[in-house]
């Protein structure tokens, strides 16, 4: 994005705050793409609050961080969700009211690997939430022969932070996959009502990982149309699209895998913030990222395949190729002999003299290619 800044120089940023000082020198921070706007002008976070319990709900969009503190010490169970990570102050003041370490706030202005951290009086969980973007296909691409458009994987970093009785969420983007766990809890459907705020935890987390199945979807789909592509027609355009493919994989692979070491641990802590009847539920999210995890590495597979299977068709093209002009070489090696011969330079030659000389050399040769021709349909040449 034109402008913001990097998530280093945020954690600088957010360093400058801890230590009292609420104007950082953004000369030490890195030069972004464009001038750095004033920090006083930067667009404020959007701040959702989902406060439940079985008989009541209660959602409103708070306009100052400091609306979220009242509902603290609730005897129901509290989301605060913020997006946008571009005002410290927001989770300074977080961070004062709730408890939460330096190191925690530090960690979510930074990119982190999937994981779980136990705090005693909270737990702190990363994970990455995927999105699949695919491009429609330009003019430029039909004139090349590439109809399969191009697609890549986008990511944002969800932080988690589960309380007694609260969950904090934090991401960069508006965008996620958590609205089908807004609305069961706005209709108060399933158990999520019910429960408390580590099911609620449970419920995040597997909407995460439940898109990962729909990010394998469209991938799966996709190398079906360039498995296609590359034998049917291996247009040298295929070629970024599979790098593309592997890039994606190892991207998908680098946010899946910790994961599973995440989930594990939360499955086999000790807190009390988690209750046995929510181990149950991880379990299956944890055989879902186990699932998650197989698909990957087919798909790694499938695109190793894919490259060889892309540089063998056109091995095999360039051989047909070749093969044509061989054929199309030797039919005029005889055909070539002939008019050498006749076409020197020596005065007593019969057949030069005879009125039928010419056209009996070229029925000749007439016969010379049709029988090379029916030769090489014999041995299925061609």
């Amino acid at each position: 994005m034109a402008g913001s800044w990097n998530l280093k120089d945020r954690a600088k940023a957010f360093s400058f705050l801890k230590n009292g000082d609420s104007s950082p020198d953004i000369s030490d921070l890195a030069a972004p793409p464009l001038p750095l706007p004033d920090l006083k002008n930067l667009e404020k976070p959007k701040i959702t609050v989902i406060d439940y319990s079985d008989l009541s709900y209660h959602e409103a969009e708070a306009k100052d961080v400091t609306e979220c503190f009242r509902f603290k010490d609730q005897p129901t169970v509290t989301w605060i969700n913020i997006d946008g990570l571009h005002q410290m102050d927001v989770l300074e003041n977080l961070g004062a009211c709730y408890g939460i370490h330096p190191l925690v706030l530090e960690d979510i202005l930074t990119d982190q690997r999937p994981k779980i951290e136990d705090y005693d009086d909270y737990i702190f969980i990363v994970l990455k939430m995927l999105y699949y973007e695919e491009s429609e296909k330009s003019p430029e691409d039909d004139e090349e022969g590439d109809d399969l458009g191009e697609s890549s994987l986008d990511m944002d970093q969800v932080s988690i932070i589960l309380g007694p009785n609260f969950i904090i969420s934090f991401k960069e983007k508006e965008v996620d996959v958590f609205n089908p766990l807004r609305d069961r809890l706005r209709t108060a459907k399933g158990r999520v009502r019910k429960q408390g705020a580590d099911y609620l935890a449970y419920s995040m987390i597997d909407a995460i990982v439940d898109n990962y199945f729909v990010i394998m979807e469209k991938l799966g789909e996709r190398f079906e149309d360039l498995e296609d592509a590359v034998v049917s027609d291996p247009e040298p355009g295929i070629l970024p699209t599979i790098y593309n493919l592997k890039r994606d994989m190892l991207f998908l692979r680098k946010s899946v895998w910790p994961l599973r070491e995440a989930i594990s641990k939360m499955q086999r802590t000790d807190s009390h913030l988690v209750t046995e009847a929510t181990k149950i539920y991880l379990r299956d999210v944890y055989d879902h990222t186990i699932q998650v995890i197989e698909n990957v590495e087919t798909f790694r597979d499938m695109s190793s395949s894919l490259l060889e299977i892309y540089l063998s068709s056109l091995s095999n093209k360039l051989n047909e190729v070749i093969k044509l002009l061989t054929i199309i070489s030797t039919i005029f090696i005889p055909l070539t002999f002939l008019a050498g011969v006749y076409g020197m330079n020596f005065r007593f030659m019969p057949e030069l003299e005879s009125p039928w000389g010419y056209p009996a050399v070229l029925i000749f040769m007439l016969l010379v290619v049709v029988v090379m021709l029916a030769y090489f349909r014999k041995k299925d040449w061609i």
